[in-house]
């Protein structure tokens, strides 16, 4: 506990973006081909991380940030039909309904909707909805998929702190996760309703990127970018959405017409495809 308050403390005077951006440059770093299993597999023994999962040997892996952004092999995480599916692996940090733009952060700790997205007419239209919030560990696989079939009509890169997002930190840092920076994906989902993806940028992160537009985090020109898509980008449930270039956390948030997430338990495993709650037509 002592320790977690003095790294937040030494945190809160250091560069992060400065140390977040070196430490990208050292993960994109071309490891020898020959040292590349002994690399990679002192880090999945020391994070946990599975490499039988890996879609590629571990010779193939230019860097680690290559190895941290690698693909499963085929098969490994099919996706639940007709569901509102996860986006990530990771575990559940908070569950909820949305109550007057009020999401939980940790127990005894909220924070805003419309701080989160930016924007309070989107954030107004999410209350009543429900959510979850999924951290990836550096174990974890690291790309984000898409969380339910339909069109993505809006993403905004919105600049902020990079702070950790682990347990500690987000029982201590004041509205973490809307004052980190993160980008804000919306959807419009085949069955209707929106859905928001928030993927949150952290400390040593060298950067968040999506799949379909070069926004990204940790960016050098700090400021709010907003893309609307005319005509909307269409994607399956399941499908690439974006990755981490090392552990972090993704927000989803269905309004009431999408769907509901189903009750989430704190510290829940979940892995990409496996569902997480009903879309709008099948409910009963």
């Amino acid at each position: 506990m002592l320790f977690g308050r003095l790294l937040i403390l030494l945190l809160s005077v250091l560069p992060k973006h400065a140390m977040s951006r070196a430490a990208g440059h050292v993960a994109n770093f071309t490891v020898p081909r020959p040292l590349r299993p002994t690399v990679f597999g002192a880090f999945a023994r020391i994070f946990g991380a599975s490499i039988d999962e890996a879609e590629l040997p571990l010779t193939e892996y230019a860097s680690i940030n290559a190895f941290f952004t690698r693909t499963l092999k085929p098969g490994l995480r099919p996706i639940a039909e007709s569901a509102i599916v996860s986006p990530v692996d990771a575990k559940v940090g908070a569950y909820g309904r949305v109550v007057d733009d009020v999401l939980v952060q940790a127990k005894g700790r909220n924070y805003s909707l419309a701080a989160l997205v930016g924007d309070e007419a989107l954030a107004h239209a999410m209350d009543g909805g429900t959510y979850t919030t999924l951290y990836l560990a550096p174990r974890d696989y690291h790309r984000i998929h898409v969380p339910v079939e339909g069109d993505v009509v809006a993403a905004t890169y919105v600049p902020g702190e990079l702070w950790p997002v682990n347990v500690f930190a987000v029982a201590h840092v004041a509205d973490l996760f809307a004052v980190n920076e993160r980008i804000v994906i919306t959807m419009r989902g085949r069955s209707g309703g929106t859905t928001i993806v928030v993927l949150v940028g952290a400390t040593m992160v060298g950067m968040t990127r999506v799949a379909f537009d070069d926004l990204h985090t940790n960016a050098r020109r700090r400021e709010i970018q907003r893309r609307t898509y005319d005509p909307p980008i269409a994607v399956a449930a399941g499908g690439p959405l974006g990755h981490f270039e090392f552990g972090s956390t993704v927000i989803v948030v269905c309004s009431r017409d999408a769907g509901a997430i189903d009750p989430l338990a704190i510290g829940e495993v979940v892995r990409v495809g496996q569902r997480l709650g009903q879309l709008a037509q099948n409910r009963g």
